[in-house]
């Protein structure tokens, strides 16, 4: 599966690449996200439950940004595995370009799940991937623009 798409977030780019970076930021911004830490400056360890169709899943796994541009982009990949229902890996190459006193963040992101997940058929998980990605920035714009209110 492939997505591409961007948003526009009232904060300065420095901002939102710093938040990008913040596991606080981003475990309140991912749905579903239990736990998120840092392990290093560049990997974090993740639980998430999900719910796509019938199947409810805990995963757990790793979160590795690499090809760090700061603040213009990064590369961001992981691997989780939610026992019997299967395993979701997959990464993202993120930019963000400035405009004026906003930012544009554009995504692109590639994915594959295996186990009971892969039976659901394509059109349940890409409906339910894109309805998770306009989760995450719809959460993650909110809070970055509330930070940066002065």
């Amino acid at each position: 599966m492939e997505m591409n798409d961007s948003q526009r977030i009232n904060a300065p780019r420095q901002t939102v690449y710093d938040a990008l970076n913040d596991p606080e930021i981003l475990k309140q911004c991912i749905p579903g996200c239990e736990e998120l830490e840092m392990v290093s400056d560049t990997e974090m360890n993740a639980k998430v439950v999900l719910r796509i169709g019938p199947v409810k899943a805990k995963f757990t796994g790793t979160v590795e940004l690499s090809d760090l541009v700061p603040p213009e982009s990064y590369t961001i990949s992981g691997e989780g595995k939610g026992g019997v229902a299967g395993f979701a890996k997959g990464g993202a190459t993120v930019r963000l370009i400035e405009d004026g006193d906003d930012t544009i963040l554009e995504y692109a992101v590639k994915a594959d799940i295996g186990g009971k997940l892969a039976q659901l058929g394509s059109r349940l998980i890409n409906s339910t991937s894109k309805k998770l990605a306009g989760q995450f920035f719809s959460n993650f714009s909110a809070v970055v623009e509330e930070g940066a209110i002065v």
